[in-house]
């Protein structure tokens, strides 16, 4: 569903994702938030960490060892530098990158800071993952991307805001379906996802918490679930691992173990189109 005005007084997950990462962008009410899921889970903030340091090693071996130059970054969050152009036109300064998210305060930083490289393009949608049409039939995202040549699909965080809901019809594993059936052969996708496989405590206490009071909601979910995902696709070693063990370029800090991290993450290539 599509924001439609910014609601100061009711916690964010983009904010509070924002809160996590060290932001400056919440309010009084996605901090008290984002405390409130650090009681729960201690490690919330490391996690936010190695995933971020995860999408930044992903995108420049995707731009520079597997050649991509477009993408599409589904449930983008308040930006935070270096974002995905950033980083691939650093690389390849004629990548192009679309951006998309329903929450309208990403929006309004989008306008504002998502400038890409003049050979280059980037551009921001606002619209709603839960809706593929908004997306993948968007004019505005014709301009920017042509679908018939490989795009990187990054749903990076995305997933475990995503509840399965039968009576609403909403299905993660369908939409991540239909998006991946948009993309040609040589595409890949990015995900990254919390998971209780490490800490099934914490997260039985995350689950059974006010989770709107946090602006939590959605569904954790296991390796295998999460491996469904991935279905037909070949997985880009070293397969589907906590996100600080997904091609390291140093040492984790001490800090960043599997247990406080709770994440897994992956990247997978769309067979057929030539070698990877």
């Amino acid at each position: 569903m599509l924001e439609e005005q910014i609601d100061p007084n009711r916690p964010d997950p983009a904010r509070v994702y924002d809160w996590f990462l060290g932001g400056k962008s919440s309010y009084a009410v996605d901090e008290a938030a984002g405390r409130g899921v650090e009681r729960m889970w201690p490690g919330v903030r490391i996690a936010a960490r190695a995933n971020r340091e995860f999408l930044g090693r992903a995108i420049r071996w995707l731009t520079a060892e597997a050649g991509v130059r477009q993408f599409l970054d589904i449930g983008t969050g308040i930006p935070t530098e270096p974002n995905i152009h950033q980083i691939a036109q650093a690389i390849a300064p004629e990548t192009r990158v679309a951006y998309t998210d329903n929450r309208l305060i990403v929006l309004r930083y989008a306008e504002v800071l998502m400038q890409g490289t003049p050979e280059g393009r980037t551009a921001y949608l606002h619209a709603d993952f839960c809706d593929p049409a908004s997306i993948l039939a968007s004019p505005r995202l014709a301009e920017v991307l042509d679908l018939s040549q490989p795009v990187a699909l990054c749903l990076n965080a995305l997933l475990h805001y995503i509840a399965d809901d039968e009576a609403a019809g909403v299905d993660a594993l369908a939409l991540v379906r239909t998006y991946v059936d948009a993309l040609p052969p040589g595409s890949y996708l990015l995900i990254t996802h919390v998971t209780p496989d490490f800490d099934p405590d914490t997260f039985a206490r995350v689950t059974a918490g006010d989770r709107a009071a946090t602006g939590q909601t959605g569904q954790v979910r296991t390796k295998a679930e999460i491996e469904r995902f991935f279905a037909g696709l070949e997985m880009v070693e070293p397969g589907l691992v906590p996100p600080q063990d997904w091609r390291p370029d140093g040492p984790a800090p001490e800090d960043t173990t599997h247990r406080t991290v709770s994440m897994w993450a992956g990247v997978a290539r769309v067979p057929g189109g030539g070698a990877a």
